[in-house]
């Protein structure tokens, strides 16, 4: 039996000229902006071509282009590399699908037909569901699935905030720059993650509450007393109320207090230019401006031995079964009780609470 594994991903722009035709696919995306077309058409040609300068100078300092890609292909080596020891008569392969820029579910899906996949499962990249994020990539995946006749049972991988592997890497990554302090130090630490729209929270969306519970695994998972610690949410934008504390109060309000900044990306899992950029310079600095004592930033899993094995393991329970991995854990139930509608679980998602 062939089964190919799909690693899901925002994608990013692989030169200049890419820069704003890919911000036009992400804001004509109906799950980032929900009016209807063409006025959703119309806003996305006006917000790309507006915002395209300032993100072309942001992707300069990366070398011109988003590291998303080939980092998300290392990640792909190292989860073959680690199914490649699963018994059994399956076959693995990994293929990469962006979002919003090459490779396009289009041109996977299509690759994945005729390497004939038995089976398909799909893996979003991002440990905490969203609608806007794994919701988007995992519906785009069966529109062109259908559109080249794929016809291969598939198997979403819905969300994984506290699973070992993802914990045990960030804790792993944070524990090595605590550990490298000085003596003295009074370090504050912020989990942060991406931000959305509070609108999209209220219509039942369990990406925060998914992010609070990866905060504390990793919190408790580390063991250390009187640990500092804060969530947090960055790249806000736009005139919408988002979800908060924002990032960049909370970097004021700990240099204010003398501490140590300690920054840790807890919704991404590879470096890009939200992480390389707005943490490392845009962050870094206005730490400096606001007289921290000292900022550190903890890189994201990558390759971690451990998120990789993680994510060996979730393929390992996914393959076997016609059905989305659901929202739960060790029996436990990783939606708050008020997600009462999934767009993959259907009533799977109602079960207990």
């Amino acid at each position: 039996m062939k089964t190919a594994v799909v690693l899901m991903n925002l994608g990013g722009p692989d030169g200049p000229q890419a820069v704003q035709p890919f911000l036009f696919n992400l804001f004509n995306d109906p799950a980032i902006i929900s009016a209807p077309q063409p006025i959703r058409w119309c806003l996305a040609k006006l917000i790309s071509s507006r915002r395209a300068p300032v993100a072309r100078e942001i992707y300069e300092i990366l070398g011109g282009r988003s590291p998303i890609l080939p980092n998300t292909e290392r990640q792909a080596d190292a989860l073959q590399a680690a199914l490649a020891g699963e018994s059994g008569n399956t076959e693995f392969k990994i293929f990469i699908s962006m979002r919003y820029w090459h490779p396009f579910s289009d041109e996977t899906a299509q690759e994945v037909k005729i390497w004939g996949a038995d089976r398909v499962v799909l893996l979003p990249l991002y440990p905490q569901f969203s609608a806007t994020t794994s919701g988007s990539s995992v519906a785009d995946w069966h529109r062109a699935a259908k559109a080249c006749g794929l016809n291969a049972v598939t198997t979403p991988i819905c969300c994984y905030p506290t699973h070992d592997g993802f914990v045990k890497a960030v804790g792993t990554a944070l524990a090595r720059v605590l550990d490298d302090l000085p003596d003295g130090a009074s370090p504050r630490v912020l989990f942060s993650a991406h931000g959305l729209p509070k609108k999209i929270i209220a219509k039942g969306d369990p990406y925060q509450w998914q992010v609070e519970q990866s905060v504390a695994a990793v919190v408790a998972d580390l063991g250390r007393e009187d640990l500092d610690w804060v969530t947090c949410y960055q790249s806000r934008v736009g005139p919408l109320e988002w979800i908060g504390p924002a990032t960049e109060d909370e970097i004021a309000r700990a240099a204010a207090a003398g501490r140590t900044i300690v920054v840790v990306p807890i919704a991404f899992v590879s470096e890009h230019s939200e992480t390389l950029v707005e943490l490392d310079v845009e962050y870094r600095k206005l730490a400096s401006e606001k007289g921290a004592t000292a900022y550190h930033r903890v890189p994201t899993v990558n390759e971690d031995p451990s998120f990789i094995a993680g994510l060996a393991a979730l393929v390992a329970k996914a393959y076997g079964s016609p059905k989305t991995v659901i929202c739960r854990q060790d029996g436990k139930r990783l939606c708050p009780a008020s997600f009462s509608r999934c767009p993959w679980h259907g009533d799977a998602a109602r079960e207990g609470a």
